[in-house]
């Protein structure tokens, strides 16, 4: 998660520099627009992750476990 979040930062600081630059506005949407995609799947991720801890502790069996995957999966296909 941590180099996830590095990543986004630097790429914040990519786009500062792009509009110290006076570069086209263009550009720095599709910057912006990627930054927004990757704190999203890291925000997936991140829950998911959450999610799955919360519900290792509940004993689940495994179809039942099999279907909360099946739901995280279908989850990560809406957000891309």
């Amino acid at each position: 998660m941590l180099k996830a979040l590095r990543r986004i930062e630097g790429q914040a600081r990519g786009v500062q520099r792009m509009i110290e630059d006076g570069r086209d506005c263009a550009e720095v949407i599709q910057q912006m627009a990627a930054i927004r995609n990757a704190v999203d799947r890291l925000a997936h991720r991140t829950v998911a992750s959450n999610l799955r801890s919360c519900l290792a502790g509940a004993a689940l069996d495994g179809d039942r476990m099999a279907s909360v995957e099946r739901g995280l999966d279908a989850l990560a296909v809406i957000r891309s």
